[in-house]
C-alpha cells in the first residue's frame, strides 16, 4: 500500500495514497454539486423574474455572458497552480452563477416535467461513467486526442446552429455531445484520481476547484445534449 513518509519521522501519522484521494475527489464532487444547485437557482430565479426578457430580445448580453464564462474556464484551467483556492473558488461559484442565467432561457424552450426527467437521466449517465473512470483498472489516457478532436467538432458545430437552425444538425450536435460527454466524464474521472497523488499539497485546494470545474462542464453539456436529443418543447 502506497504511504506518504514525508511526515512520518515527526510523529505524525503518514497517509495512504487511498486517503488522500478519498479525500480530494469527495472536495471535487462536492463543489461540483454546489455548483449545480447554484445554476439550478440562479436559473429558476432568473426564469421567474423580468431579466428573462432582457436576455431574450438582446442577443449581445447573452454573447458577453458566454465570453464572460470562456474567460473563468480559461483562467482557472490555465492558472491553476498559482491561483490562491478562496480566489479560485470564488471564481467556479461565480461562473456556475453566470451558467444559471444563461441555462434560464432552456426553460422557455423546453417542458419543466422534460428538464426535469433529462436531468435525472443525466445524473444516472454521469455517475456510471464517472464510476467506472475511477475504478477501472483500464488507461483511459488513449481517449483524450479522440475526445478532444470530438469537443472541438461539437463547439464548431454549436456555433453554426446558432445561426443555423436546423433540426437535422441539431440533432447531429446532440447525439455527438452525448458521446463525447460521457467520455470525458470517464476520462476526467480517471485523471482525477492521478490528479490527488500528483498535486502538493499546497496547491490541493486550487486543483480540487480545477476538478470541479471539469466535471460540471461534462454534467452540463451532457444533460444539454440530451436535452436537444429528446426534451419536449413548449407549444
Amino acid at each position: 500500500m502506497a504511504r506518504d513518509e514525508s511526515l512520518s519521522g515527526i510523529g505524525i501519522r503518514p497517509v495512504t495514497a487511498e486517503a488522500r484521494i478519498g479525500a480530494f475527489l469527495r472536495g471535487v464532487y462536492g463543489w461540483m454539486a454546489a455548483g449545480l444547485a447554484i445554476t439550478a437557482l440562479v436559473a429558476y430565479f432568473v426564469a421567474s423574474s423580468n431579466w428573462i426578457g432582457l436576455l431574450a430580445t438582446h442577443r449581445w448580453l447573452l454573447f458577453a455572458l458566454f465570453i464572460a464564462q470562456i474567460g473563468v474556464v480559461i483562467t482557472l484551467s490555465a492558472g491553476a497552480s498559482r491561483i490562491a483556492p478562496g480566489a479560485a473558488t470564488a471564481l467556479f461559484l461565480g461562473y456556475s452563477a453566470l451558467t444559471g442565467v444563461t441555462l434560464s432561457l432552456i426553460l422557455l424552450v423546453y417542458t419543466r416535467e422534460s428538464i426535469a426527467s433529462t436531468f435525472v437521466i443525466t445524473a444516472g449517465m454521469f455517475g456510471a461513467m464517472a464510476l467506472y473512470g475511477t475504478t477501472t483498472p483500464r488507461s483511459l489516457a488513449g481517449w483524450g486526442s479522440f475526445l478532444f478532436m470530438g469537443l472541438i467538432g461539437v463547439i464548431l458545430a454549436s456555433v453554426v446552429g446558432l445561426f443555423w437552425q436546423n433540426d437535422a444538425l441539431q440533432f447531429l450536435i446532440g447525439f455527438a455531445g452525448v458521446i463525447v460527454f460521457t467520455g470525458l466524464t470517464a476520462y476526467d474521472a480517471q485523471r482525477l484520481k492521478a490528479m490527488a497523488l500528483a498535486v502538493p499539497d499546497a496547491q490541493l485546494g486550487s486543483y480540487t476547484i480545477v476538478g470541479a470545474l471539469s466535471l460540471y462542464l461534462n454534467f452540463v453539456n451532457l444533460f444539454l445534449s440530451l436535452l436537444r436529443l429528446s426534451g419536449g418543447r413548449r407549444s
